[in-house]
């Protein structure tokens, strides 16, 4: 049954949006193309993708209490009475329902993109913006040529803000996206190697970052890094788009919010920010100081944006991490219980070293130790083996006591550790769940970390499992089986 909220969409608005046909009247509360996700009452989208067809779950997903669904064929199974948006081309009809979106919104759209740091500082902007506010941000990392525009089509109408993220590997992705969302704010949380496999340098890296100018509103604004190594050619890139208005953060000492004053005590921060000619105080919920950095990106946007911007600071202090992107969970056992920092969506060498200041910032009880357990870092071409190795350097530097790793790449930093911090290698999370699983004891702060390709989910699966005695997971295949 459909819910009573307001629709979002309504079948005579998404015949305008899309120029499809309606078999029946429907409304819509909300958007889904994925049926394991779908709420009742959602539009259901039949994208057809490189493994699998929507068209072939319109049935569950009417069964799973689907208002309507967007096809461009009647599916088997599915009777003629069912309420279906026939349309030629179902992706071209998800862009048409975000384009229709964004026209009809009267939000202030900003857009996020950079090396690493999106989808915390989106999630973070949007902790900000809602204690003044209603607020629409994209769930978890949806920011490519799907993700954008379900995002936009899923944006309510009374939002007065928006945060949508855009991703890219290859250079050309981010412009269509931008010129989709036409934001009224454009950040770039910063630029690293990252993705590195699919471009000739780090300026080029730059270069597709500030694709994102490409559909900033006339009078629109970008929020740069100004400690980053190439603020001036973003900026220059700002400038060539139209415009005008930049606003830098960082330490730098022409940051236009300026990090003044930080203390960190393990499990955060108080910081206090220069903005404009205005002082800011405020707590950092997050150890780390690339938090610190992405706390400063958050308080530009606001400011970009033309938010409250001390109240957006008070309320950053209610930020928790999302899933997979350093939440700390508690596995308690017999004889005491260990902490567990579940760091295992993605990782880049930057990201990394991030990851092992805040693992050396953690406090382990008696008897414990620091234990990374990380898996190969993906798309970083023909360095990655130096890459990979070179991240001794930094876990020495944080004190990390013990490092299990999985993975070819991995393989050359288990070479290049001291032998007192070799936990163990595997050829794959599966397989080093094990080794992982028989080796923390209680006093332990165990952080996992790796690309997603690298399914390092599944050791935090076997570690939580770990609590009150429960049984290890059988290890399964790398492919999930």
């Amino acid at each position: 049954m459909m819910s009573s909220a307001a629709p979002l969409w309504t079948g005579e608005d998404a015949e305008t949006a899309t120029g499809g046909r309606c078999t029946v009247p429907w409304r819509a509360t909300g958007v889904s193309i994925d049926t394991r996700t779908l709420a009742p009452g959602d539009l259901f989208v039949a994208i057809s993708g490189p493994n699998h067809d929507g068209h072939d779950f319109v049935a569950r997903a009417f069964d799973a209490g689907a208002s309507a669904a967007v096809v461009s064929r009647v599916p088997d199974g599915v009777g003629a009475e069912a309420p279906l948006l026939v349309v030629n081309d179902t992706l071209r009809a998800l862009e048409d329902l975000g384009r229709f979106a964004r026209r009809r919104t009267a939000a202030r759209i900003i857009a996020i993109t950079g090396s690493v740091g999106k989808t915390g500082t989106k999630e973070a902007l949007r902790t900000a913006l809602a204690g003044q506010t209603t607020v629409f941000a994209n769930e978890g990392s949806l920011n490519n040529h799907w993700g954008l525009p379900l995002s936009l089509a899923r944006t309510p109408r009374d939002a007065a803000y928006a945060v949508v993220e855009m991703g890219m590997n290859h250079p050309g992705e981010i412009t269509p996206l931008s010129q989709m969302a036409r934001p009224h704010v454009a950040v770039v949380t910063t630029v690293e190697r990252v993705h590195a496999a699919y471009f000739d340098s780090v300026e080029g890296i730059a270069d597709a970052k500030a694709e994102i100018f490409a559909g900033v509103e006339p009078g629109g604004a970008a929020v740069l890094n100004r400690d980053n190594p190439h603020y001036m050619r973003l900026a220059a890139r700002a400038g060539a788009a139209g415009i005008d208005h930049v606003v830098s953060f960082g330490w730098h000492d022409d940051a236009g919010v300026r990090l003044l004053l930080s203390a960190p005590d393990g499990v955060g921060s108080h910081i206090r920010v220069r903005i404009g000619g205005e002082t800011v105080d405020c707590r950092v919920p997050v150890p780390g100081t690339h938090w610190v950095a992405n706390s400063l990106c958050v308080l530009a946007a606001a400011a970009a944006a033309g938010a409250d911007v001390a109240r957006a600071a008070k309320a950053l202090a209610d930020y928790t991490l999302p899933k997979g992107r350093g939440r700390v969970h508690r596995v308690v056992l017999a004889d005491g219980g260990f902490d567990l920092i579940d760091d295992s969506y993605n990782a880049s060498p930057v990201s990394m070293a991030a990851a092992f200041e805040v693992l050396g910032l953690a406090r382990p009880n008696t008897g414990g130790r620091r234990i990374a357990v990380l898996g190969d870092m993906l798309e970083l071409g023909e360095d990655a083996p130096a890459l990979h190795a070179a991240l001794v350097e930094p876990l020495m530097a944080h004190g990390i006591d013990l490092v299990f790793t999985a993975g070819p790449s991995m393989a050359h930093l288990f070479d290049a550790l001291p032998s007192a911090m070799r936990g163990g290698h595997a050829s794959g999370s599966a397989t080093l769940v094990p080794l992982v699983s028989a080796a923390v004891r209680a006093g332990d702060v165990v952080t996992v970390k790796g690309s997603a390709g690298s399914r390092m989910g599944l050791v935090v699966e076997a570690l939580l499992a770990l609590a009150d005695g429960g049984d290890v997971p059988a290890p399964r295949a790398v492919n999930g089986d």
